[in-house]
């Protein structure tokens, strides 16, 4: 089997807050490749670990995270969310995909691409997300290591390709089969996968032979990758 880098999705939520400094440590801890995190913007322009559009789901409170500035995030999180700065010096040198989640516009992305290079994170960050924002960050960094999101088994159009650049192209794990794999790959591009989260389905994109799988359950990944004991845990899913 080739190797697979195994990405952590939000850190590691099942057993630890997803997009938190301990959720990305635990991922690592766990054999994590790279992790996954999500950015956002403070209604002063901090870039945040926050996947939803406010703070209701995680941390029960219902205002917008873009009103919110990042003092205020500080105080109704106790400290909770932490910035891209923070997860960047957490992860040490370690793999970081960021995803831009909702409609992020060219300011938060350039403050997004800003925040890496001020930590020096260019060599080991690589970012995801659909077309519009893979071109803004394209533009804020000429150099930039891209996944672009997929959310269709159609090939992207040539001229958007030649536009982004992107190093991999990253499917929904249910549209991914033998065809597309190979097709992916004789175009020149790495397949990268989100998010399966049972053996099966995992089993099934090793075999495929993607190059990168995002997933909420990272130890089990990492031991079906590896042969781990875990790997063939009788009657787990």
């Amino acid at each position: 089997m080739h190797n697979v880098t195994a990405v952590a999705h939000r850190g590691d939520p099942y057993r630890v807050r997803e997009n938190t400094l301990a959720s990305l440590r635990s991922a690592l801890r766990r054999g994590a490749d790279a992790v996954e995190i999500d950015v956002r913007l403070t209604r002063d322009g901090v870039p945040v670990l926050l996947h939803d559009d406010t703070l209701k789901r995680l941390w029960e409170h219902d205002r917008p995270l873009r009103a919110l500035s990042w003092e205020e995030v500080r105080g109704v999180t106790d400290d909770g969310v932490p910035t891209l700065s923070d997860a960047l010096t957490a992860t040490g040198g370690g793999r970081v995909m960021i995803d831009l989640p909702g409609e992020p516009d060219v300011r938060a992305v350039r403050r997004v691409v800003d925040a890496v290079r001020e930590q020096g994170a260019e060599d080991r960050v690589y970012y995801c997300a659909g077309a519009p924002a893979m071109l803004a960050v394209r533009a804020a960094d000429p150099s930039a290591e891209i996944a672009l999101t997929r959310t269709t088994p159609a090939p992207p159009r040539t001229g958007l390709l030649d536009a982004i650049r992107p190093r991999w192209l990253n499917y929904r794990f249910g549209l991914v089969d033998r065809a597309l794999a190979d097709r992916v790959h004789r175009d020149g591009y790495l397949l990268s996968v989100w998010t399966p989260d049972t053996r099966r389905s995992m089993r099934r994109l090793l075999a495929v032979g993607v190059d990168s799988i995002t997933t909420n359950r990272i130890d089990v990944l990492c031991a079906l990758r590896d042969g781990g004991p875990r790997a063939t845990a009788p009657g787990a899913p």
